[in-house]
């Protein structure tokens, strides 16, 4: 489904040129941290391409709200729950730094920025507690927030918000576009359309794609979830999906930026569209894989939206992908201990814009310089993390349990009738799991296992995906990989006729 922001930025198809050549780093991800890391470290006088799977923006990034801010919900609450207020100080020093370098760029790339408050709010009596806590935590870390009572020109329900001014909000493919231009600008080649399949740490320095390998000293993995199991970062990782529509309304008022603290979570802004605004909402996250019928969660976001703005038109629905980390901090750094050849960043936990930017700072400063004082709370390997070892071992688990539960499921003989528009089946062909669906009169089988960890998909049916419950890889309805720590297709897809 494509996003608001896709709308407004089409891309163009890219030359298919052959991948190669030598280099200082390869960044693997043009997203907000793959091509903020290329442009400071050509700034340092790196030799840098990147390389894309699909096209910029293609990831996370591209389908997000985009909100640039240091107050993030209840993050700063959940870190001081499980980390040290040294740490949490930290965090909150590298968002600072990661936002005055994104908007020092917009600024001198002439990106249209915005900058309204951002409010962590509470939609019922019930949640005020917890937002109350949210501001005891950030005054304590010395970030300069507000109480804003029940606010009665909220056409959403609400009792009581904290309140950061000055925050920032932008067109997150718009700003993409920018940094691809001005990384091109600084002599980075950036091939797209370019998927990594093999990251090696042998003499050779190889970074292999699907159309081609370069030699890199050095790597950064920028694709959400590194795409390398080395490190085992998967296991260390929550994979939500949440979905976000874009609304047209008359007469809009331009809007702070809101996050509600209950479940389900609201994320309300406005976005300007030529002389009028366009209302974006979000909310409904749940596990890949899981948390029931994905067309059912946009439905009940978009009922909730039309309930509280009548009248409003729904332009455009979408979903977008995060990574929770178990102990509440990024995970930044070298993939291993013991070799900090290839850098790693993700566990952003939907704040990608404002941390993406920390981590490209902390990955410049590996690479060439030293990385800032406040990294050790961004550390991709720290004695942080052991306050993360139940919240880990519970995940793994579960992931145990679907991995068990799923694979009975696919013992159940899949049906030799095609299923009907838009709907998919998991089920056993002979000895083997296999996933069957139609979409757009084609119907296509293909291995039900993921080739990531053998995980047995499932299907989306917002979508019309298969999604990995274990780890979050995804793929298209005849098999093509969409996103996740998978490097290759589902196997075996066999068109099977039309309806």
């Amino acid at each position: 489904m494509e996003s608001y922001w896709a709308s407004r930025n089409p891309q163009s198809p890219e030359p298919d040129a052959p991948v190669g050549g030598e280099y200082d780093v390869a960044v693997v991800g043009a997203g907000i941290t793959g091509l903020s890391t290329a442009v400071m470290l050509a700034d340092r006088g790196c030799r840098v391409v990147v390389l894309e799977a699909r096209h910029v923006g293609a990831g996370t990034t591209g389908s997000s709200t985009a909100k640039v801010s240091v107050l993030q919900g209840r993050r700063q609450s959940e870190i001081a729950a499980k980390q040290s207020d040294e740490l949490l100080a930290h965090y909150v020093a590298g968002g600072r730094a990661g936002q005055a370098w994104l908007l020092e760029f917009c600024a001198r790339a002439g990106v249209a920025v915005q900058r309204p408050s951002a409010v962590t709010y509470a939609a019922g009596p019930d949640d005020i507690a917890t937002v109350e806590e949210e501001q005891r935590v950030c005054e304590r870390v010395g970030l300069p927030v507000t109480w804003r009572p029940q606010d009665g020109d909220a056409p959403f329900p609400y009792s009581g918000g904290v309140v950061l001014a000055d925050q920032a909000q932008l067109d997150p493919l718009e700003l993409l576009t920018a940094l691809a231009a001005d990384a091109v600008a600084r002599g980075i080649t950036v091939y797209t359309g370019a998927r990594v399949t093999e990251v090696d740490d042998g003499p050779e320095h190889l970074v292999s794609t699907s159309r081609g390998s370069v030699r890199a000293d050095r790597v950064v993995l920028a694709t959400g979830t590194p795409i390398a199991d080395r490190g085992g970062f998967f296991a260390r990782l929550a994979p939500q999906r949440s979905y976000a529509i874009a609304l047209r309304l008359a007469g809009l008022p331009e809007s702070d930026m809101y996050l509600s603290v209950g479940t389900p979570a609201r994320s309300i802004r406005t976005t300007p569209r030529g002389d009028d605004r366009t209302l974006l909402i979000g909310g409904n996250s749940h596990p890949v894989g899981g948390g029931g019928s994905e067309l059912d969660a946009i439905e009940e976001l978009t009922a909730w939206a039309q309930q509280h703005y009548p009248g409003a038109q729904v332009t455009h629905r979408w979903s977008a992908q995060d990574y929770h980390p178990i102990d509440a901090l990024p995970y930044v750094g070298p993939l291993t201990p013991s070799n900090d050849r290839v850098l790693v960043a993700t566990g952003f936990a939907k704040w990608g814009l404002t941390t993406g930017a920390a981590a490209a700072t902390i990955m410049t400063g590996l690479v060439d310089g030293g990385a800032p004082d406040w990294a050790d709370a961004f550390a991709s390997w720290s004695a942080h993390e052991f306050a993360g070892f139940g919240t880990g071992a519970k995940q793994n688990l579960k992931v145990v349990a679907d991995l068990v539960g799923d694979r009975l499921t696919a013992l159940e003989r899949v049906p030799d009738e095609a299923p009907g528009e838009g709907v998919g089946r998991v089920g056993r062909k002979g000895l083997s799991p296999v996933a069957v669906s139609t979409v757009d009169g084609m119907t296509c089988t293909v291995s039900a296992a993921c080739t990531h960890l053998g995980g047995v998909v499932h299907w989306n049916d917002f979508e019309r995906s298969w999604d990995c419950p274990l780890h979050g890889s995804r793929f298209a309805s005849d098999g093509a990989l969409l996103e996740g720590p998978a490097t290759t297709d589902l196997q075996g897809a066999e068109p099977a006729g039309t309806d």
